[in-house]
């Protein structure tokens, strides 16, 4: 369970993070290059410096995308899952859909979240128990009953990659967009019905986004039917798909019916 410190952790660490971030915002940051080929910025270490100093306390663990595992988080109740930057590509070209994402894992479950994108001025925070607050105001996942019309987010990689066009034709509007943190805290604010992945992610990804998701009324799971469970020795996961709880069942069988994948 979420308590109201956690949150008050969690939002003071967005707030340094996103000032450190829209600093760099389109300043022209010299980009390296991870192993695999992902882009890094000073920017992400920055902001990764910053979560770790206000995060963590003694007997927390610690798993971002920007630190070398520790596997003594394995041993840790309680574990701070981030990205400093998700959506790295998208900073880098100036595109508005990156955030900061921040989730706090207890017994395997993301129990609160929180992720800010300074660009827009969107901070999005909640955890189970407590409810989900965009910008200071009450949310809750949106409660249309059908997927005809729903807004959908999808991946704005996987939309280049023509991985989407066998939804062409499909009842929802797609809307593609960068960090699957973002599309996560939009899907649980109500900005949007639902939104899935199924390439791998991982844990850091999604660890806020499921948590905002779930304490906000919706439902996070696996390709695969099953749900997340977070702090695991691989945080490589097969991919997500998040839905509003009216939906989820639509979703799931439309998905089902479309990838050969099924939701228990």
């Amino acid at each position: 369970m979420a308590r109201p410190e956690d949150l008050d952790r969690i939002a003071r660490a967005l707030r340094e993070a996103s000032r450190i971030l829209i600093s760099r915002f389109r300043s022209g940051l010299a980009v390296r290059r991870k192993e695999g080929g992902d882009p890094v910025t000073e920017a992400d270490d920055a902001s990764n410096d910053a979560l770790r100093r206000i995060l963590p306390v003694e007997g927390e663990g610690w798993l971002s995308e920007e630190t070398a595992d520790d596997p003594a988080r394995l041993q840790a109740r309680r574990v701070w899952v981030v990205d400093p930057l998700d959506g790295t590509r998208e900073f880098v070209d100036g595109v508005p859909e990156w955030c900061v994402s921040v989730g706090l894992v207890e017994d395997g479950e993301a129990v609160a979240g929180g992720i800010s994108n300074p660009a827009t001025g969107e901070t999005v925070i909640g955890g189970a128990g407590i409810g989900v607050r965009r910008n200071g105001e009450p949310v809750t996942v949106a409660r249309r009953p059908s997927l005809d019309g729903a807004a959908v987010l999808a991946s704005r990689s996987e939309v280049a990659r023509g991985e989407w066009e066998r939804y062409r034709g499909a009842p929802f509007r797609v809307r593609a967009l960068g960090s699957v943190a973002y599309k996560l805290g939009l899907v649980a604010s109500g900005l949007a019905d639902a939104t899935w992945t199924l390439v791998p992610k991982h844990e850091w990804d999604v660890a806020a986004g499921t948590a905002l998701v779930r304490a906000a009324g919706g439902a996070v799971w696996l390709p695969s039917g099953e749900p997340l469970r977070f702090n695991r020795a691989s945080p490589r996961l097969p991919g997500l798909i998040a839905a509003s709880a009216a939906l989820a069942d639509a979703v799931g069988a439309f998905l089902s019916d479309s990838t050969g994948e099924r939701r228990s």
